[in-house]
């Protein structure tokens, strides 16, 4: 007899509803949810992205996967941080709960800036020019959100206030959630009939991120300088974010500030503010070497050199290690060689036993019958 505990969602002015198990599949004790497949198809899926742009922005893919996967560690452990942060008082009282993240609690800002300072660093440590990388991490973000919102979905997460649109939606989950919390809604001046349905800002997320993602992807040849991509992005995301986060009633709080929309605002204002500066000196400097694409560069084109030699340089290296283990036991002639060189740097020439056989081309000195009589003697 099952005891997976369903979530049910409704959309009912669109006649349609849903009802799911948020475990995909369990091995023994151990669950695994939509919610940690949803995110980790994400990251993977930015990822693959990621490695298919690096040429077209002068970047190193394999210096890239490095800083790639230190982003996603970083990030990982910046979104959970940011939401217990601001939700201490969940977990203060059960500090092993801090890490059962398939049960959601995973903060967008969190991540990223979790995400920026790991993957900066392991990319200052690659010696990984910073603003390319940058723009393509700033596209692969936008995959991930876009991809990871729907986990809220399955853990019926991240909607909003009361909604007359077609698509508001409803569950027994967000009417206890409401209902639970009606006091500190009413305090951010939130007025919540628990009945009715309500916005499905995951799903304007999401959708909003997808929008991004093409847009910034027909952009990236058309950028003027290296980092616009990343500006573009914070600009995009944090506007959508300011307007959705507002919707919101689940935002974390300080006193009746929604942290993430104060957040998305002074990015937004900091990502204007620096693109209309760069782009003012490019148009006003008059010189074309000024803030030039990398990719567009020598220095790239020597970086590119001077990493296919020091590939060429390691794989002859290891093929002269395997070529040696490999001639380590020949023979010559007839004659074992083994080589000892890794101990002493000499060679020893075992010779063969004596076992009477004659090899053509040998001298063989004939006894005739008394000197065979002689030895006798």
């Amino acid at each position: 007899m099952s005891t997976a505990i369903l979530n049910s969602v409704a959309f009912p002015k669109l006649g349609l509803e849903f009802e799911f198990d948020p475990v995909a599949f369990s091995i023994g004790d151990i669950h695994v949810a939509w919610y940690g497949i949803l995110i980790a198809a994400g990251i993977l899926l930015a990822m693959v992205f990621a490695m298919t742009q690096c040429k077209k922005f002068g970047i190193i893919a394999d210096k890239l996967m490095n800083a790639a996967l230190g982003g996603v560690i970083g990030g990982i452990i910046g979104a959970r941080a940011y939401y217990v942060i601001f939700t201490w008082d969940q977990y203060k009282d059960d500090l092993s709960s801090i890490f059962k993240t398939w049960e959601g609690g995973m903060a967008i800002y969190g991540g990223l800036i979790g995400g920026l300072a790991v993957g900066l660093l392991v990319a200052k440590i690659s010696k990984i020019r910073i603003r390319p990388a940058l723009d393509i991490a700033s596209m692969g973000f936008l995959i991930g959100q876009s991809i990871g919102r729907w986990g809220n979905f399955i853990n019926v997460e991240a909607f909003g206030s009361n909604t007359d649109l077609p698509w508001g939606m409803t569950s027994p989950s967000i009417t206890a959630y409401l209902q639970e919390h009606a006091a500190e809604l009413s305090s951010l001046g939130v007025n919540i009939d628990i009945t009715a349905p309500v916005h499905p800002c995951f799903l304007y997320e999401s959708l909003w991120c997808a929008l991004g993602f093409l847009l910034l992807f027909l952009y990236r040849k058309h950028r003027k300088f290296d980092g616009e991509i990343f500006l573009m992005y914070s600009v995009w995301y944090g506007a959508g974010r300011f307007v959705i986060e507002g919707l919101r009633t689940d935002s974390l709080t300080i006193g009746t500030i929604r942290v993430s929309q104060l957040l998305a605002g002074l990015v937004v204002v900091a990502g204007v503010i620096l693109w209309l500066v760069i782009t003012s000196r490019i148009r006003t400097r008059h010189d074309p070497e000024y803030l030039k694409l990398y990719v567009n560069t020598d220095a790239w084109v020597k970086e590119q050199a001077d990493y296919a030699a020091k590939m060429e340089k390691s794989s002859k290296k290891s093929g002269k290690k395997d070529m040696g283990e490999a001639q380590s036991h020949t023979t010559e002639n007839g004659v074992e060689v083994v080589d000892l060189g890794n101990f002493s740097g000499e060679e020893t020439v075992v010779e063969p036993e004596d076992d009477g056989t004659i090899v053509a081309g040998e001298k063989t000195e004939e006894k005739s019958p008394d000197s065979d009589t002689e030895e006798q003697k």
